[in-house]
């Protein structure tokens, strides 16, 4: 399919575009640049790499279940990278995105897709730079860090609920 790779601020992102669902999203790889941009930006992110994976359900789906033993799609999954002193540049981890949760996702909840995009780019780049939502309280500082990082992008709250009427 397609792949680039775009610096942002000290973040390198390389996305590779697995499913030709994302053809109908020219915008996409851009949202997915800018939002993980953003989110490097707001946490003063060091210098590093990250790879970003546009696929479907049936491979996320295969992620899913190979690594979290859960056997069904999710949205976004995130790997980190194992952290090796003096590697340059540093190898942050893999994001993989699927298009047919999200866009269901983004329906029901009535959210435009690429701001739900973006959300999910920057809620995969925080896991990979080590935040959680296993507690309530990380849940709660996680959520908060993703809202201030959106609104620098000018999307909505994503955890306000919305009369979708």
């Amino acid at each position: 399919m397609t792949q680039g790779s775009e610096p942002v601020s000290a973040v390198a992102i390389d996305i590779l575009v697995e499913s030709p669902l994302w053809k109908n999203v020219p915008a996409a790889e851009a949202t997915v640049i800018e939002a993980i941009g953003a989110a490097a930006a707001e946490i003063s992110t060091s210098a590093g790499e990250v790879s970003v994976v546009l696929t479907d359900d049936e491979a996320i789906r295969r992620l899913n279940r190979d690594w979290r033993k859960i056997d069904k799609p999710t949205n976004v999954l995130s790997f980190p990278a194992a952290r090796t002193p003096g590697l340059e540049p540093v190898l942050l981890g893999d994001i993989v995105i699927a298009y047919e949760t999200l866009e269901r996702e983004a329906a029901a909840e009535g959210k435009d897709f690429l701001h739900h995009l973006a959300h999910l780019a920057v809620h995969g780049f925080l896991h990979l730079m080590g935040y959680d939502h296993q507690t309530d309280s990380d849940a709660d500082d996680m959520e908060s860090v993703e809202i201030a990082i959106l609104n620098r992008l000018k999307v909505p709250d994503p955890y306000l609920v919305r009369d979708t009427d």
